[in-house]
């Protein structure tokens, strides 16, 4: 049912009426590309019957398969932002695992994302490999590979990549701008991370540079770019330095303003593994965290 080349209107009609004399289909199949997405008018996608098209619109009718598939995806609360035939970028939610642990291995961003992948029934499978991660309590961007190899040059160049974070932390660091540098080790028994001046056997250095964008009230939104990626590095580096994540009960916010953790991966500035073209991802920071600050 789908049309591979946009279609040319000729004269002026409501869309459906439209839809209905070139696709030659049945009027339920018909509602169910409008009522999926599946079809766009001068590249928007429009889902009113009586959308009233003018002599000169383009109108493009997609895959139903693939239109519904991406509706299942944003029920799932995940936001696709990028895609090509390299990589896949997404934007996830806060309290979704990204890949599986001990304790969950079910509802996953990977199993998700690559549910919606086999949905779409493509001529060429396409699958999602991990390349990263986040915290289950932050949301943000999470960058995928579509092959093995992507996936390992992805990582080898993983520091390269400009990784940027929206905190709201309590209170407001001493200096507007700074850089934090710290060795964390993790404990065997709480798996708690601890941050030390000093290195010390089994700790690994940890770099992030802050800048306060905003202060209100007891809160403070800062933007933090990293130059090390360790586990829970933002969340006990800002805590160091007596500014706690909001929301963060395990490193030590006595604040309940903020019902999930106030951390959001906003930012991703990377090469293109094959193209080398500047690619610019940004994810807008979660209206519930705006509140605290706004």
């Amino acid at each position: 049912m789908a049309v591979n080349h946009p279609l040319t209107v000729t004269q002026g009609q409501p869309l459906l009426a439209y839809l209905f004399d070139v696709l030659g289909q049945r009027r339920r199949a018909v509602k169910n590309l409008l009522k999926f997405g599946a079809v766009r008018v001068n590249g928007v996608t429009v889902r009113q019957f009586d959308h009233l098209l003018s002599p000169g619109d383009q109108v493009t009718v997609g895959n139903l398969r693939a239109a519904a598939a991406s509706r299942s995806l944003e029920r799932a609360r995940i936001r696709p932002v990028h895609e090509d035939d390299t990589l896949i970028v997404v934007d996830k939610p806060s309290g979704l695992l990204t890949v599986a642990t001990d304790h969950e291995n079910a509802d996953t961003l990977y199993v998700r994302l690559n549910e919606y992948l086999r949905s779409r029934k493509a001529p060429r499978p396409t699958r999602a490999l991990v390349v990263h991660r986040l915290d289950q309590e932050t949301s943000g961007l999470v960058l995928f590979a579509k092959s093995d190899p992507v996936k390992r040059l992805m990582q080898d160049t993983w520091r390269t990549v400009e990784k940027i974070y929206w905190a709201v932390v309590q209170g407001q660091p001493n200096a507007d701008q700074g850089t934090i540098t710290s060795y964390l080790i993790e404990d065997s028994q709480s798996l708690k991370v601890f941050a030390s001046d000093r290195p010390i056997a089994g700790s690994r250095l940890a770099i992030a540079h802050y800048h306060v964008l905003k202060t209100r009230g007891d809160h403070s939104l800062v933007e933090v770019r990293l130059e090390t990626g360790r586990k829970h590095q933002i969340r006990v580096q800002l805590a160091s330095i007596g500014c706690p994540v909001a929301g963060d009960r395990r490193y030590g916010t006595n604040s309940d303003a903020c019902p999930r953790l106030a951390l959001h991966a906003g930012k991703l500035l990377l090469a293109h593994p094959l193209t080398c073209q500047r690619l610019d991802f940004t994810s807008p920071l979660p209206k519930t965290l705006q509140k605290l600050v706004s």
